[in-house]
Parts: structure tokens; sequence; C-alpha cells
């Protein structure tokens, strides 16, 4: 899987300085596109349920940090100096996981969630003024998230918690632009955090039904390739 992802990396950059030639000046232009790569550590946020304190077989319930990865592409609307509207959508591959221990012999379990992410964000982005080939942004905006994944969840076992594939949130973070000769290079740290509870709580299920809510996090460092 690295292996891939590595080769495809090669090959977009490729593919976009090929494309960048020529572009000229990008201050000038009233849009333009890229591409994106992007490294996520995602996690659940929780929260518990009254049967979680009032029965001590499960001792504890809490989410793991996992690492995955983005690919996407970008579209950059320029409004006027100082601000952009940006359309992000990207394919995010990310696992939750949850941590269990039981008072029983079960003991310590964990159980991972694995999720492809169709993720379409629309942002408003803050810029600074340019100096020189460098300049500094800010940026947030809304996001609606679709897990392609979820229908497999589904039809796993029932120890499984089940999560919705709908999910709406909001994002936020920075980033600097440095002007190469043929592209934009602009690495960027955002929190994508979702504002719906995306549990399906299953009654008979001992790893649900513990649970109350759960929201889903995320910061990611990413890559945007833009000319």
């Amino acid at each position: 899987m690295k292996r891939s992802v590595v080769i495809l990396w090669c090959f977009l950059l490729t593919g976009m300085g090929a494309f960048a030639q020529g572009l000229g000046h990008y201050e000038n232009r009233p849009y333009y596109f890229g591409i994106t790569l992007g490294y996520n550590n995602a996690f659940f946020k929780i929260k518990h349920t009254s049967a979680f304190l009032q029965n001590d077989s499960l001792l504890v319930v809490q989410p793991l940090h996992s690492s995955g990865f983005d690919l996407g592409l970008l579209g950059n609307l320029s409004l006027n100096n100082r601000f952009d509207l940006r359309l992000n959508p990207n394919l995010i591959f990310a696992e939750q996981a949850l941590h269990y221990v039981f008072r029983q012999d079960s003991g310590v379990q964990n159980k991972n969630v694995e999720s492809i992410l169709a993720s379409f964000p629309l942002q408003v982005k803050f810029k600074s003024d340019r100096v020189g080939n460098f300049r500094m942004y800010l940026m947030a905006g809304v996001k609606f998230d679709y897990d392609l994944a979820a229908n497999v969840h589904a039809r796993k076992a029932n120890d499984l918690v089940q999560i919705s594939p709908y999910d709406l949130g909001y994002e936020a973070g920075f980033g600097f632009e440095f002007y190469l000769p043929y592209f934009i290079f602009s690495p960027e740290i955002k929190i994508s955090n979702g504002a719906r509870d995306i549990h399906l709580r299953q009654p008979g299920n001992i790893y649900s039904n513990r649970i109350g809510k759960i929201l889903s996090r995320m910061v990611v460092i990413s890559i945007h390739l833009e000319g």
C-alpha cells in the first residue's frame, strides 16, 4: 500500500508539473485547480450512557488514535485580494478504534472501524500579504462526508459498533503558499470535526449499548499543488 501511494504521488507530481508549465501569474487568475495528498490522524469522541455507570462488567471504553491518508482534488476561486473560496473533495482512508476493558476473563479488546470517506469540504481562505514568493493563510469551512465502507461494516459480526455513513462537520486550519516557477506548493494543517452523532445504536450489543454518542475527529496534514 505504501509503495502504491509513493508511485501515485510521483505520478501526480509529474503530471501537475507538466500541466502547470506556462500558467504565469497566479494572482491575476480568477480561479485555478490542484491536487491534494494528506496524512490524517483520526479518532472518535464518545459519550457514555447511564448503563455504563450502572453495570460494572465493562470497566473502560475509550477511543484510540489511528493513522490514514487522503487523496483529493482542489478548485480555488478568488473573491478578492484577501479571500478565496475553495472546494477540496477528498477520498479519505481512515481507521478509528475503540478500546474496551472488561472485568471478566475476556479482558482487553480493541474494535476497529475502517472507513473510506468521500469528503466534500467547502472552505473560505483568508490570505496574508505576499512577501516575495511566500504568504500564509487561514481557512475555515463546512464539510459533508459519506462512508463508502459503511455497508461492509453492517454485514460483519454483531460485535462491531455500527456507524452511520453520513456525517456533517466543520474544519479550520492554516497553511503556507510557496510560489514556485510552475505551481504553488502549499503545506497545510487543519482540524476536521464531525458535528453529527454517527452512532447507530444496537441495544443487545455490549460494545454499542454502553455508548451514547459518537462524534468523528480528525487532524490532517496536507500538501496542495496548485496551478
